[in-house]
């Protein structure tokens, strides 16, 4: 079974949504790696003050590997994520079920 993983960081969201754009080759470049570590889906979602990661991956250990990279944690602070705050992050296990889409 893979693993469900949601990652809150506090973040410039402005500066966040610009990078997105301005700094796109460097998402999928990092986005590739991931596919490569184990991960089989990801996504970003934005709140007030905060960047919302959502990914499923093949081991919550390869994730934590990606993520705590010194590539990826240097990454980061230079698109608005508060690295002086913890992010929050779970874990949980996917589940087949008949209403999944």
């Amino acid at each position: 079974m893979s693993v469900l993983v949601t990652v809150k960081v506090a973040a410039d969201v402005e500066l966040f949504q610009k990078s997105l754009d301005a700094r796109g080759d460097e998402f999928v470049a990092i986005s590739q790696r991931g596919k490569a570590a184990g991960a089989i889906h990801h996504e970003f979602g934005v709140g007030p003050d905060y960047v919302l990661v959502i990914d499923e991956w093949d081991t919550a250990e390869n994730f934590e590997a990606f993520f705590t990279s010194p590539e990826l944690q240097a990454f980061i602070p230079t698109i608005g994520g508060d690295t002086s705050v913890p992010p929050e992050i779970t874990f949980a296990t996917a589940l087949d079920s008949l209403d999944k889409f």
